[in-house]
Parts: C-alpha cells; sequence; structure tokens
C-alpha cells in the first residue's frame, strides 16, 4: 500500500485496525485513532511537524488546520507520519486492554490535592493536580524498584522520575511508554540505567552524561549562559560566560561574538568561547541586569 493510496478517502488503513486515513480540506495528510485526530502540516522550508486534534467534528475531508493545537514534534515525510499513527494505534489498543481505572480522589501529593487518579495495578497509582502529577507506589511495590531509582515515601513526578515505575513493572505499561521510559532513564538517570543493563554509554546515548561530560571537557574554558544581539556593535551578538559551569563561581566576563557565528556554532550545551578569537567586553551592554554595572 503506497502512501498515496493510503491518504486519499476517510477508510480505515488495513495495516492497522482503527486507524482512518484521509485529507483535509486543505490537502494535508490527517488521520483519526479513537477520537486522537493527527495532521501532518508544513513548517515552512521544506519541512513538516506532526500535529494533533481531539474530538474534531465532521469528515476529515472537512477537517482544517484550525482543527488542531497540539505540536508533536517534526516529521521527515508521510511515511513517518503513518509509522507515528500506527504506533499510536498499537499505543492506545494496549492501553485499553491493560484495565486501568479511572477513580475519584482527594489524596494529598508532594504536588498538591489530587483531583484524579488512575489505577495501573493494587498499589500502583497515578495522580493528577492542579499544576503537576505523578505516582505513588505501596511500600511494597516501591521495595520493587531499583534502588538507584528509588524515590523515598514512594513518590514519582510524572516528567522524568515516573519511568522507574515503568522499569520496575513494564507489564502495566503499553510498548509505547516502556520505550519511553528506557529513553528518559537513559537521558536522566545514566548511572542507573547502565547498572541495570551492565552497559557504559557511549556518547550520543544520553543527555546528562554527555552533558556531565561536556563541563568535565571545557572546566577551563568561559562557556556562554546568556546572549543577546548587540544594540552597540551591529553584527555582534554581546554574551555573558563563565569559567567552566553555569554557577559562575570562578568569574563572569562579557564577550562580543560574530552573531553569524554564534548562530552556527551555538551548541548543545553551550558555546564554547575561543579567548584567542572573541574579545573581552567591557563597553556599554544590551543586557540591562548589566546596565551601569562596574566591570
Amino acid at each position: 500500500m503506497s502512501p498515496a493510496t493510503a491518504l486519499t478517502t476517510d477508510n480505515e488503513s488495513p495495516g492497522c485496525p482503527g486507524v482512518s486515513l484521509g485529507h483535509s480540506v486543505d490537502g494535508f495528510p490527517v488521520a483519526l485513532v479513537g477520537q486522537t485526530a493527527f495532521a501532518m502540516l508544513p513548517a515552512g522550508g521544506g519541512r513538516h511537524f506532526l500535529a494533533t486534534g481531539w474530538r474534531i467534528r465532521g469528515r476529515m475531508a472537512e477537517w482544517t488546520r484550525s482543527d488542531f493545537y497540539g505540536h508533536a514534534g517534526e516529521l521527515a515525510d508521510e511515511a513517518a507520519f503513518h509509522a507515528h499513527v500506527e504506533e499510536n494505534a498499537r499505543h492506545q489498543q494496549q492501553r485499553a486492554a491493560l484495565g486501568r481505572r479511572e477513580i475519584h480522589s482527594r489524596a494529598h501529593t508532594p504536588w498538591g490535592t489530587s483531583q484524579g487518579a488512575t489505577v495501573y495495578a493494587d498499589g500502583v497509582t497515578c495522580h493528577s493536580t492542579a499544576g503537576h502529577g505523578g505516582f505513588h507506589l505501596a511500600a511494597e511495590r516501591n521495595r520493587k524498584v531499583h534502588s538507584m531509582l528509588r524515590a523515598k515515601g514512594g513518590w514519582y513526578e510524572e516528567d522524568s522520575h515516573w519511568a522507574a515505575v515503568a522499569q520496575a513493572f513494564p507489564e502495566l505499561f503499553t510498548n509505547f511508554e516502556n520505550a519511553c521510559a528506557e529513553r528518559t532513564i537513559r537521558d536522566w538517570y545514566p548511572d542507573a540505567w547502565e547498572a541495570i543493563h551492565g552497559q557504559v554509554l557511549e556518547p550520543g546515548q544520553s543527555s546528562t552524561k554527555d552533558e556531565r561530560d561536556f563541563y568535565k571537557r571545557h572546566r577551563d574554558d568561559w562557556i556562554v549562559v546568556s546572549a543577546i544581539r548587540s544594540d552597540h556593535e551591529p553584527g555582534f551578538t554581546e554574551v555573558v560566560a563563565t569559567l567552566g559551569d553555569r554557577a559562575g563561581a570562578r568569574g563572569t566576563r562579557r564577550y562580543m561574538v560574530p552573531s553569524d557565528e554564534y548562530g552556527i556554532n551555538g551548541g548543545r550545551f553551550g558555546f564554547v568561547i575561543d579567548v584567542a578569537r572573541h574579545h573581552v567586553y567591557d563597553g556599554p551592554s544590551s543586557f540591562i541586569g548589566w546596565q551601569g554595572r562596574d566591570t
């Protein structure tokens, strides 16, 4: 089945039951999985991104760009769009089969009073609050979490620490959720990941480990922590740099860097000053916080 034929009408995809595919009124690819809608929208420069919507009314051929409000990252092509939609369909099907229960809850959590909760299994509950949320594990469940990931009291916030729960109880999560959890632990808790898997993460496999290595390599270099287009030297960006880390405990300086160079070489964790080429700057500042400050 080619992408062109798959997206011509509001038909269920034969490759993945439960997925309906079509084109919007504007001609961009769209899909429906349950009540979640997806679209492949242009982002300029030949790029596209994945957009999401919820409970959109009417046929897909009547949908418009304004029906979509969520942004879920860039897409390489229509094949990538299809792959994401089918992955979501499998995720929804697996989640439904897990039999999670929604319950009323006013429990006290580290993030405020619970406004509702989802029971994954006995002793495994995910709470939602006004501003945040996360899992709570009963004491017996919490003892089964790996010691390097275990939280005292059994509370695991939703941004990253939730992955420890999935690592301990993969049978309670979908394949997609388990993949996200593995990636989260690798990125944010690399020491725990290496202990669990008995492997050493290579450069590029963990953002936290890469950042740690970056600052170790540049301990004696000036690293930019703030930047602003200069109002005083056209074509340059005024930057504030600290020696070897973000805290500035070993000193803070201002530099002028050509804007074109700064835009290209910003770096994943920070722009490293080349002291042989970038000159220390002590003139009038475009930073409000530096204006009138003695240098």
